[in-house]
């Protein structure tokens, strides 16, 4: 089905089944295990018995999350499962064969998104682009069906939000997004610690890659667009993982003047991802990604394509100029 269900079915789905795979993106970020961790928990609150899956696993920055210990990677043999839930994830594909495998014995699929570019791939879809994290879409389901909102529900939700937010920051934020901040507030979230865990704590080879990129960074002769790279050398050199370069390219899009800021990543089979952020929705960098098979939001986006590196740049800096 293409349209979206109502919450009212999605409620009948959570009461009327007992087992559940919550799955989200490869790469994950904030919003992907914030949203597992944020619906598994209050489903397990309910009683139902959860799955946790991630083609990647965890990542080291979230390992600061209550139950963060619960998000595995999928079994290589299909368990039984009733019901398989895709969050935070715009495309089928991105969640990873192995997930698909694992889940693959699922009698019903649900698709929780609030990606513009997702195209509704599950049995039930609920995707809300209008939302700036899935996070908050799984905040707003639960409270509309009463469900249970344990401790550590409140905390993943929060790094949900706040991380896809840049910390409440960008116009996607809404006032129903401040009040969902004042809410978990209100029932005990450690506002102060869980920001420190999140942006005050990052290991020192994130500098080293800092430090790197910077001697990459390149302005286009309007200074319009910023751009940096890193080799799949670099990621060897400095003993990185996938979070490490996560908001980096924000440092890039705050430079005065520019308009968009691209990162362009030299991964290990030969392909190159390519992040794109825009300052304003003058410039679609969601409609720039579809040129080349990738997707996202207006303003956040991204891309993997054919390598080398200097053709993907190339082609991608052509297609931002002529957007812009």
């Amino acid at each position: 089905m293409s349209e979206n269900a109502s919450i009212e079915t999605l409620g009948g789905i959570f009461r009327d089944n007992q087992i559940f795979a919550l799955m989200s993106h490869v790469r994950p970020d904030g919003d992907a295990i914030g949203s597992q961790l944020g619906l598994g928990l209050a489903l397990e609150a309910m009683g139902k018995t959860v799955h946790y899956w991630n083609e990647d696993g965890l990542p080291e920055n979230l390992e600061f999350l209550p139950h963060s210990e619960k998000i595995a990677r999928p079994p290589h043999e299909a368990p039984e499962v009733d019901v398989a839930i895709a969050l935070d994830t715009a495309t089928k594909i991105r969640l990873g064969e192995n997930n698909l495998r694992a889940a693959s014995q699922a009698k019903l699929w649900v698709n929780i998104d609030h990606h513009i570019s997702n195209p509704r791939y599950g049995d039930v879809n609920f995707v809300d682009a209008s939302s700036p994290a899935t996070g908050q879409i799984i905040y707003e389901i639960i409270k509309s069906l009463d469900m249970p909102l344990p401790e550590g529900s409140r905390d993943a939700i929060y790094v949900a939000v706040s991380t896809d937010t840049g910390s409440f920051q960008y116009d996607s934020t809404t006032s129903r997004t401040y009040r969902l901040a004042a809410d978990l507030l209100d029932r005990g979230l450690a506002v102060g610690d869980i920001n420190a865990k999140i942006y005050d704590s990052h290991p020192y080879r994130r500098i080293e890659l800092m430090r790197s990129l910077l001697n990459t960074l390149q302005l286009s002769a309007d200074g319009r667009v910023a751009h940096w790279d890193m080799l799949d050398a670099t990621r060897i050199s400095l003993g990185l993982k996938p979070e490490d370069s996560e908001g980096l390219i924000d440092l890039i899009r705050a430079i005065r003047g520019v308009q968009v800021a691209v990162f362009f990543e030299e991964l290990p089979d030969g392909k190159i991802r390519v992040s794109m952020r825009s300052k304003d929705r003058s410039t679609n960098v969601c409609e720039i990604a579809t040129l080349f098979g990738g997707g996202g939001h207006a303003l956040a986006a991204g891309i993997r394509m054919a390598g080398p590196l200097e053709a993907a740049k190339e082609k991608v800096l052509a297609a931002i100029a002529t957007a812009i």
